[in-house]
């Protein structure tokens, strides 16, 4: 069996702060869930809409470059050119996290709810909330 084809969006919805506990929401549109405290919070934000329908991608296939005309992540789609089928999946924002220990910077995909970090220079621990 063949693995799936993805392409990562370019466009994320804004970050936004859940109005009960004040942690980071998932990077999502529509009816999300917390992470932190399970609270639903109901999202939209038409200018991201727009600009994921307009989205132009590359084909992970061919390379062929095809304009997604979906407004939500991930979408499905079918490259015209080649036939093949692949997913375009949500954007997800990177951060710059400073080590406690040695300070040294480290990059990360921000996603809600509490992580343990280890710091690949010095080997200190340490949590991280979103």
């Amino acid at each position: 069996m063949s693995e799936e084809l993805t392409v990562e969006s370019r466009v994320a919805p804004p970050a936004l702060s859940c109005p009960k506990c004040g942690g980071l929401l998932p990077n999502e549109l529509g009816e999300i869930q917390c992470s932190l405290c399970s609270a639903r919070v109901r999202v939209e934000h038409e200018v991201t809409r727009k600009k994921w329908a307009a989205e132009k991608i590359g084909c992970p296939n061919c390379a062929k470059v095809l304009v997604v005309g979906v407004k939500k992540r991930p979408a499905h789609l079918k490259c015209a050119s080649c036939d093949s089928h692949f997913s375009v999946l949500p954007k997800v924002a990177r951060v710059e996290i400073s080590c406690p220990g040695c300070e040294r910077v480290l990059r990360m995909k921000r996603r809600p709810g509490e992580r343990e970090i280890e710091c690949p220079a010095c080997s200190t621990s340490f949590k991280v909330t979103f």
